[in-house]
């Protein structure tokens, strides 16, 4: 009789094991799938193309994210990274993390004042930044120490070789033939 009980115990035990593991995975699957959306909603801009005009004029068009922001994703020397495009920023400004990352070196330091207020950052030079079809070379920087965030800040001294157009909730960048 007593092992009866524990064998119905042992069975009763391995059915609650497998409801608790069921709703873990549930949970998981629920969660990794919210994440996904949260990150469509803060870059909408994951997957660029743009396209060529017959004057070999490059554009392409960024939506913006449910905070108002332009986000996108794309390359610095091929490395991937998450760019914010601010036009209050002089310079690319890029976390440190990322920089170390993506092995840039540091130069220069330097004293910004920031929209956070004044902040050591070091002057730095990136060969080749792109997103989606426009892509520029030899474009100066900063790396930021003090940023948590891992978006650069794509900052004036990309935007201020483009031009750039925003109607609704989008952003037309065009690159010109040099």
């Amino acid at each position: 009789m007593d092992q009866q009980k524990n064998e119905q115990r042992q069975q009763k035990n391995m059915g609650y094991g497998m409801i608790i593991a069921m709703w873990a995975l549930v949970f998981g699957l629920l969660a990794f799938l919210f994440q996904d959306v949260l990150d469509k909603q803060n870059n909408p801009n994951q997957q660029l193309s743009g396209y060529v005009t017959e004057n070999n004029v490059r554009e392409l068009v960024l939506q913006r994210n449910r905070y108002g922001h332009y986000v996108a994703s794309g390359l610095i020397n091929n490395q991937d990274v998450t760019f914010m495009l601010d036009t209050g920023a002089t310079d690319v400004s890029i976390p440190a993390k990322v920089a170390d990352r993506i092995g840039l070196k540091r130069g220069m330091k330097m004293q910004y004042q920031t929209a956070n207020g004044r902040a050591t950052v070091f002057a730095t030079k990136i060969n080749r930044i792109s997103i989606g079809n426009i892509e520029l070379e030899n474009v100066r920087a900063t790396i930021n120490p003090n940023v948590r965030d891992m978006e650069v800040l794509l900052g004036m001294s990309f935007l201020k070789q483009l031009e750039f157009t925003q109607r609704g909730n989008t952003l037309t960048i065009k690159q010109y033939p040099q």
